[in-house]
């Protein structure tokens, strides 16, 4: 299937920092859409796949258009064409983030279940011993949730649900939105500003 050169085809250069996105259907996709922003300045090269849930989901949670988000990344893909560029090994890049993780999503990362774009790509992630950082949006988990948590975090991937930091007494949604995409970049190697560094509890 075809490939989606949002503004030009990745470049063959083995030093070129690229960036996974996958953004699927759970609430919160406003995470992975605030992220594609917070990157577009930056050096990384970002590779961007939707699930089809997704699409609705951001048609629903946001007042974002669905090509104005595609056109975020540098490179997007369909998400069944599992023969893509991100679905190889040997496509290096500095990892992927699954921002919102829907728990079906999660599921296929624990059990190696790659029948999409974005279970590939991750698969593809773990097995090169690359970062994959899975935002698991679900609330409250039963016992089923928290095992396919443990055995994805087996696997090497970082479990990172999207919770707010209140200690920062956040005045907007912005805030908190911003505050937890910042902690997932860092967590990725990425520096940025969106989030405040706790320097320490004052005794005074």
């Amino acid at each position: 299937m075809e490939q989606h050169y949002i503004n030009q085809p990745p470049l063959q250069n083995s030093s070129l920092r690229r960036l996974v996105i996958g953004i699927t259907g759970a609430s919160g996709a406003i995470l992975g859409i605030r992220m594609l922003e917070a990157l577009r300045p930056t050096a990384l090269e970002t590779h961007l796949v939707l699930s089809d849930s997704a699409r609705l989901t951001i048609v629903q949670e946001t007042d974002w258009r669905l090509d104005n988000v595609l056109s975020l990344a540098d490179v997007s893909y369909d998400f069944h064409d599992v023969g893509a560029a991100i679905a190889s090994g040997s496509f290096s890049t500095q990892g992927m983030a699954i921002i919102p993780c829907s728990i079906k999503t999660l599921s296929a990362v624990a059990n190696s279940y790659t029948d999409d774009l974005i279970s590939r790509a991750a698969d593809v992630t773990l097995k090169e011993g690359r970062p994959l950082v899975l935002v698991v949006r679900e609330t409250p988990l039963h016992p089923g949730h928290l095992r396919l948590m443990g055995e994805a975090a087996a696997a090497g991937a970082v479990i990172f649900p999207p919770v707010p930091a209140f200690y920062l007494h956040p005045r907007s949604m912005d805030e908190i939105i911003n505050n937890i995409v910042g902690r997932i970049m860092s967590r990725l190697g990425i520096d940025n500003d969106l989030f405040q560094v706790w320097n320490g509890q004052s005794t005074r």
